[in-house]
């Protein structure tokens, strides 16, 4: 038994307490092996009054990969535990209202009415891509924003979106991503993936 709480202890403790660059690291690492149980871990281990701007990037991340998970064949029992993620991200989010950076609450808004249409919760698509676009207005030099604004553009039908205006968008966050402050944010790691992706969609 002491075992297995020191074993508990030594999972949870990184994320208690953010510890700068190490804390970043460490969940970077995890999402470059694909192990996203340790963001589960740690968004579970966040206490209502440790949730900021910080987190909310990370809560953002692990329901996109939830709410992905649950929709695939065979993986419907998942669809509780995603429901679940995503409405407490909205509510992390609305408590942060005020207190984020400008336009990040509206992508997180955003990011939500995306994810609750996958979801069948919500339908607000336009909704959903106009407070993507307030957003970039108001932080049009956030590579957060940007690089978010361009995955709207990505996955969005036509004529609401297209891949040649999402690469746009990605390379833009790409060359605000290169200060070494977002060297461990997997946001910069998934833009580069998406720029690949866009040069593949457009046979280049």
């Amino acid at each position: 038994m002491k075992k297995f709480i020191l074993f508990i202890a030594y999972l949870v403790l990184p994320f208690i307490g953010r510890a700068g660059e190490g804390f970043d690291k460490q969940l970077f690492d995890a999402y470059q092996k694909e192990e996203m149980s340790v963001w589960k871990e740690y968004i579970e281990s966040l206490q209502p009054s440790a949730v900021s701007s910080q987190t909310l990037i990370y809560e953002y991340g692990y329901c996109g990969y939830i709410v992905a998970e649950a929709k695939k064949e065979g993986k419907e029992a998942l669809l509780p535990e995603a429901k679940r993620y995503v409405q407490q991200f909205r509510e992390h989010v609305e408590a942060q209202k005020g207190q984020l950076p400008a336009g990040h609450y509206e992508m997180y808004m955003s990011a939500v009415m995306v994810y609750e249409l996958r979801l069948h919760i919500a339908i607000r698509p336009i909704k959903a891509m106009s407070l993507a676009k307030e957003a970039t207005r108001l932080a049009p030099e956030d590579p957060l924003v940007l690089s978010y604004y361009g995955t709207s553009l990505f996955y969005a039908p036509k004529p609401f979106g297209s891949k040649s205006e999402a690469l746009t968008w990605f390379e833009k966050a790409d060359s605000h991503f290169r200060d070494p402050q977002w060297n461990y944010c997997w946001v910069r790691e998934a833009t580069k993936m998406y720029i690949r992706q866009c040069h593949e969609k457009l046979g280049r």
